[in-house]
Parts: structure tokens; sequence; C-alpha cells
């Protein structure tokens, strides 16, 4: 009968002078998907970016690059810009949660900008009621983070950046007990690259390269209490790479395609191990009885311990998957997606993006639009989830808004 083995027993014998050690290891059920404390920092916060299966590290530049990518800032047309957007989160189930996201870029010279940018994610208002007569405790949990980026061009195709971020989660709920609890707070950096070539003539159409890298949250990990459990940032891996169709001076499709990682150690898989011992005949016990010395309800069966700092946990996540190299694979996530450009004005966006089922199950198409007049772009995005793990974001629509100041103060191609 061909099915996972979910209880294994494995018998280990050891000498031990004139006794006996046996271990009865029972595995528990094996699911390696990989956590992190503040996971909104993995949501995409722009509609355009959720349009085409949420990705940004080597799409065409935007006011939203900093979330994504900031190094692509040095090759915006405009001078500067301002992003707004708002994301409903379980809006099926709830009103009051989603997160909240501005940013602002400015190009100090041909080589060099700086950008900034605010995600705040509120999970609503929670009420505590200890009684009838009691007057209700009214708790706001909520996480934030608060980045600032610098992009420098170090040729005329290629530029990088640096970002700094300031992380902190308050979802410890206060109490009446007196208990003195406070938010966790750590810092995190981004280190990122784009290269964009110049325009290319091809047979029936233009064309450009694009190209990108971020390696995202890099900072230690955090704890609500003292002692606690350590928590580990979100640190990723993106690559990218794309390709603009140039048709005419009116209409553009460009193509994208990007794959992620976390950069933190698989769970391995646990067991409990028990270890027995035959007794002697003067230890109390009748001679040749099996006698419980110890319970190791944290037994590693196979993988590695993933109780490590931030920096090792990087290297380590690259060959810890117990499965061995095929699951290493299995926890790369990938996404496509399409813009279609009609004078720079219209946009129709498509896209794709999928997670291995033993990883997280995220599996959903994407679509959206954008409009743009004058100094004003809008963007738009909705969600089909293709999975059986229903998305957080299902059916919900995504607005975002974009002021371009100074537009054309840069030329590029």
């Amino acid at each position: 009968m061909k099915k996972n083995i979910l209880i294994v027993i494995v018998l280990v014998f050891t000498a031990y002078g004139n006794a006996q050690s046996s271990f009865l290891v029972e595995p528990y059920q094996d699911t390696r998907v990989i956590t992190t404390g503040m996971p909104f920092l993995l949501i995409a916060p722009d509609a355009r970016a959720a349009a085409m299966g949420d990705m940004g590290v080597a799409t065409s530049v935007d006011a939203f690059s900093q979330k994504w990518n900031p190094a692509k800032y040095v090759f915006s047309t405009a001078k500067s810009g301002i992003s707004l957007s708002y994301t409903p989160y379980l809006s099926k189930l709830v009103n009051d949660i989603g997160i909240g996201y501005v940013s602002y870029f400015n190009r100090i010279d041909e080589q060099s900008a700086f950008g900034a940018s605010l995600t705040y994610f509120s999970l609503g208002e929670i009420e505590f009621v200890k009684d009838e007569n009691s007057t209700p405790l009214i708790q706001k949990p909520n996480e934030l983070a608060l980045d600032l980026s610098y992009s420098l061009r170090l040729s005329d195709q290629f530029g990088m950046a640096v970002a700094m971020r300031y992380l902190r989660s308050d979802l410890k709920l206060q109490t009446e007990d007196g208990q003195d609890l406070k938010a966790a707070s750590t810092f995190g950096v981004d280190i990122t690259g784009y290269y964009q070539s110049e325009e290319e003539a091809y047979n029936d159409f233009n064309g450009r390269w694009r190209g990108g890298f971020a390696l995202q949250n890099l900072g230690p990990k955090f704890n609500y209490d003292e002692g606690g459990q350590e928590n580990f940032q979100p640190t990723t891996l993106r690559l990218g790479g794309g390709f603009d169709f140039i048709f005419d001076q009116y209409n553009k499709l460009g193509a994208t395609v990007e794959f992620s990682k976390l950069l933190v150690p698989t769970p391995p898989v646990l067991g409990k191990r028990t270890e027995y011992t035959e007794s002697g005949e003067n230890e109390g016990y009748q001679a040749g009885e099996d006698v419980l010395i110890a319970v190791d309800n944290d037994y590693i069966i196979d993988g590695q311990d993933n109780d490590v700092d931030f920096m090792s946990g990087i290297f380590q996540s690259f060959g810890d998957a117990p499965g061995g190299g095929k699951e290493e694979l299995q926890e790369f996530t990938y996404a496509v997606g399409l813009e279609y450009l009609y004078q720079d004005s219209f946009a129709f966006r498509a896209g794709y993006f999928n997670e291995h089922e033993t990883k997280g199950a995220r599996k959903f198409f994407a679509l959206g639009a954008g409009f743009k007049y004058n100094v004003l772009n809008l963007d738009l995005s909705y969600l089909f989830s293709a999975s059986k793990v229903q998305s957080p974001l299902e059916s919900t629509l995504r607005f975002s808004l974009t002021f371009n100041l100074g537009e054309g103060e840069y030329t590029e191609y």
C-alpha cells in the first residue's frame, strides 16, 4: 500500500557494560513549510506588481521600486515621484485589516537617487470583555516597516542600491493583569541591482533587455520576550529578467520572469526519541526489564538544526532540506508577468504566481490595468486563486496611485 508513512519505529542497540540500551523514535507529521516573523513584508503593496504575479525586481522603473528594487530609480525619466496604495486583507471575513504603503523617490543627479517608504499593516481592532459589567478593552495590533535607500549608477546600463529598514511588530495583546508586554523591533538591509540595455533593432521590432536581483531583509532575528523564541526575518533572494518588445512608438509589450527563495533554514524532520535500558539484577527492577531513561520530544530525524543565527541560516538554507536537492528546488517560487502599454497612457497586465504544494501552495492568476493622465498614474489589480488553499487576497480589488513629478527631465533611451 503506497502512502506516506507517518510513524516509523527505529531501534538502535548500543552496549553499556553488561547492559543494553534501545531507542524508540516516532516521527511527527512531515510538513516543512518555512515560516518567518513579519510575513507582511512578502505581500505586494502595489497594484502593478500584484497584477503581474507579485513581481518587481526586474520590471521597468516606477515609484513603487522602493519595495522591490530601488536600484531602478537611477533609470527613471521623472525627477521624483510619490506613490500611495492600500491593500485590504482577508476582505471576505473582516473589513478592518489591511496594508497601507507610501513611498517617495528623488533623482539627485544623472548617477544617483534616494528613496524612502513606509509600510503599515493593521490587524484591526480586537475587543476583550472580562464580563458583562466590565468596560471592553480595545487592542489594535499592528506591524510597520520604515526604510531609506540610496541608488548609484555604476555604468550606462547597470545600477545598484542599498536600503536600510527599521521593523516593528506590535502583535502582543495587553490585558488587565499588569503584564509588561513590549513590541518587537529589529533592522534589516537590502542589496539590489538592476540592468537595462539600450534599445536594439531586430527584424520586425525594437527591443530592450532587463534584469535584476535583490537580497532583502538581511538582519538579525528578533523575539517578543526575554529568552523567548527567536524569529527569522523573511530574508529573501529575488532574481528576474525580462524583455520589452517595442513594436512602434505607440505599442510595447513587456514580458518578465522572476524567481524567489526564502533564505531561512528549512525545518528538520522532528520526532520523539525515547531511550530505554535493560536493567541488571541489583537495580531494583526485574533482571532484563526495559527501564525508561530519557525522552527527547524534539529529536532531529533528518535535516539540520534550524536554531542558528541569521547569517548562518542564509548559507544553511541552500542545502539543509531533508529531501535533498529536489526539495531545495521546491522552495523556489516563480512568477510570470506580461504588461502591454499603449502610448504609455494605458496598460493591461496579467500574471501567474506559483509556489510548491508542500511549501505553502500559493498559486494564483492576476489581472490588472493602468491609466496615466498628466502626472497621475492609477493602477488596479484583481487576484484569482488557483490553489486548494485559498489566498487571503482572493477576489480583492487593489488600487494604487502614483504622482510623477518632473516627468521627462531625464532621458534614458
